[in-house]
């Protein structure tokens, strides 16, 4: 058993989770932007589906034995991200599923002295790929406790 067990089941599973945060959630509520600026569930969720690729890619920057230096993502700043903010749940979903089981398939499969290859991120410094995997899972965390919180603030559902 490997010793990141915990790490590899979370990325094989965790982001499924939006399944069942947003099951019962009507489709206007999926669509509420709750004050100017602050991203809806959907939006939410287009960053997740981006963000991913983007952790693809510096997995394999960092795969190339350089330690890259490498910037913090701000989809603020990502050029491509409005153009996932239009595409449907569905197929947000649908690319979500499929590229994590790339990623899944990634981490799993590399040798131990490849896990341990470093990145270099502008605000957390030296990271290895167990490392870099570790703060993906955490962040991809931060944003499914926001779209728990957009389903289920009474406060902020628009009246249906």
């Amino acid at each position: 058993m490997p010793v990141y067990i915990s790490l590899t089941d979370r990325l094989k599973t965790q982001h499924l989770t939006i399944y069942e945060l947003i099951d019962s959630v009507p489709d206007q509520l999926l669509q509420y932007r709750p004050s100017p600026g602050k991203w809806t569930i959907k939006d939410q969720i287009a960053h997740l589906t981006r963000y991913q690729m983007i952790f693809l890619e510096r997995i394999h920057l960092i795969l190339l034995g350089q330690q890259p230096g490498i910037k913090r993502y701000s989809a603020e700043q990502d050029e491509a991200f409005g153009g996932w903010q239009k595409l449907s749940i569905e197929k947000l979903m649908e690319k979500l599923v499929a590229d994590r089981l790339d990623v899944h398939n990634l981490i799993i499969r590399l040798a131990k002295e490849k896990l341990s290859l470093v990145g270099v991120h502008e605000k957390f410094g030296a990271l290895t790929i167990l490392q870099w995997t570790q703060f993906f899972l955490l962040h991809e965390a931060h944003h499914l406790f926001s779209i728990f919180q957009l389903a289920h603030a009474n406060s902020a559902k628009p009246r249906l």
